[in-house]
C-alpha cells in the first residue's frame, strides 16, 4: 500500500487506514471475536493507521485495539481522541486535570506507556485559541505519556486555527464526495504547514457505500437512526449532515462513475486519497470482507474530480457546504 508522511506527524503510514468507531457498538453490536478478526484483516493488506476514541463504547474500542496490539504490535499506528467524556461540552473542561486522568484511562485502555497520538474529539470553537489547552498537550509530549497530539474537528475554521498552532501534528475532518469544503483551504494549508490530514466519515456513514435505499432501516442503537437529526451529537457526523433521501439521489449519479470490478465504496475512498494533502483515510468496517474490500481502494486509478464536482455541487452543496 502507498505510504504518505506528513512532516509534523514524523511517521509515514498507509494511505488507507481503519476507523474504529463501529466497534465500540455505537453502529450496532460487534462481537469481539469478530472485531479482532477484522483488525488483523485490515493490518494483513497493509492497514497500518488505526484511529479510536475513549468514548467509543465507553473505552470498548480502545480495548479492542489494545488487545489487538498485544497480538500484533510491530508497524501498528494507533490514533485516539479525548475530551468527549465531559457530560456537557464546556471549553473550561478543557483542562489539565482532566488531560492527564483521560490520558491515564487511554493508555490503560491500549495497553500502552506512551500513545501515538492523542487528538482533541471536536471541541468546542473557543478552545482553540486557549493557550493553555496546547501547553498541556506539549508538557504531555514532554513526559512520554504521548507521542504526538492532533485534533478532530467539525467546522473549517477550526481545523485552519490549529494548523496555525506549531505543535499540532494532525487534523482530523469530515472528508468525502459530499464534503468538498475542505479543498479548498484546510488542505493546501495543512500541506505548507506539514500537518497529516485524516479523512474521517468518509462513506457519509455508509450512504457512499451505494448499499442503503429508502427501504434500508437502522437499528435502536445506531446513530443512523437515534442521531440523524443531531438529537445526540452535531448531524454533520451522521451522513455528513446531508439529508438522507438528497444523499441517495446523489450516489445514484455517481454510481456511473464507477470502474468495473470496483464497488461504490472502493470509488468513495479512492476519490479521497486523489486529493493533495489527505495523508490517510478512515472507513469503518463491520466484517472482515469489508476491511479487504476498504484496502482496495488504494489500487484504483484516480476518480473523475470534475464530475464529483458536478453532483456536489447540484445537490449537496446547499445542505452543507455553509455550515461547516
Amino acid at each position: 500500500m502507498e505510504k504518505r508522511i506528513a512532516g509534523r506527524l514524523n511517521r509515514q503510514v498507509g494511505v488507507v487506514g481503519l476507523g474504529c468507531w463501529q466497534l465500540g457498538a455505537d453502529w450496532g453490536e460487534v462481537d469481539e471475536s469478530e472485531a479482532l478478526a477484522l483488525l488483523h484483516a485490515a493490518a494483513d493488506t497493509g492497514v497500518d493507521f488505526f484511529d479510536t476514541a475513549d468514548v467509543y463504547g465507553d473505552g470498548r474500542s480502545e480495548t479492542l485495539v489494545g488487545r489487538f496490539l498485544k497480538e500484533r504490535k510491530d508497524g501498528v499506528f494507533v490514533a485516539t481522541k479525548m475530551g468527549r467524556r465531559l457530560p456537557a461540552q464546556t471549553t473550561e473542561g478543557y483542562n489539565r486535570e482532566n488531560f492527564l486522568a483521560w490520558n491515564d484511562r487511554s493508555r490503560r485502555n491500549l495497553g500502552v506507556d506512551t500513545l501515538d497520538l492523542v487528538q482533541l474529539h471536536c471541541p468546542p470553537t473557543p478552545v482553540y485559541s486557549r493557550d493553555e489547552v496546547f501547553d498541556t498537550l506539549d508538557e504531555m509530549v514532554e513526559q512520554q505519556r504521548i507521542a504526538a497530539y492532533g485534533v478532530s474537528v467539525e467546522k473549517v475554521e477550526e481545523a485552519l486555527a490549529a494548523i496555525r498552532r506549531p505543535h499540532v501534528a494532525s487534523v482530523q475532518i469530515i472528508l468525502n464526495a459530499f464534503r468538498l469544503k475542505p479543498l479548498e483551504e484546510v488542505l493546501p494549508a495543512a500541506a505548507e504547514a506539514g500537518v497529516a490530514i485524516i479523512a474521517r466519515v468518509p462513506l457519509a456513514s455508509g450512504l457512499l457505500s451505494g448499499k442503503y435505499d429508502k427501504a434500508t432501516t437502522f437499528g435502536a442503537d445506531d446513530h443512523r437512526n437515534y442521531n440523524r437529526n443531531g438529537e445526540a451529537f452535531d448531524v454533520g457526523e451522521t451522513f455528513s449532515g446531508v439529508p438522507y433521501e438528497v444523499g441517495l439521489e446523489a450516489v445514484e449519479r455517481l454510481r456511473p462513475l464507477v470502474p468495473e470490478g470496483a464497488s461504490m465504496a472502493q470509488f468513495a475512498l479512492r476519490w479521497i486519497i486523489d486529493q493533495p494533502g489527505v495523508t490517510v483515510v478512515i472507513p469503518g468496517a463491520r466484517n472482515v470482507e469489508q476491511a479487504r474490500a476498504n484496502s482496495g481502494a488504494a489500487d484504483l486509478e484516480p476518480v473523475d474530480e470534475k464530475a464529483v464536482a458536478a453532483v456536489y455541487d447540484e445537490l449537496i452543496r446547499p445542505h452543507v457546504h455553509d455550515r461547516w
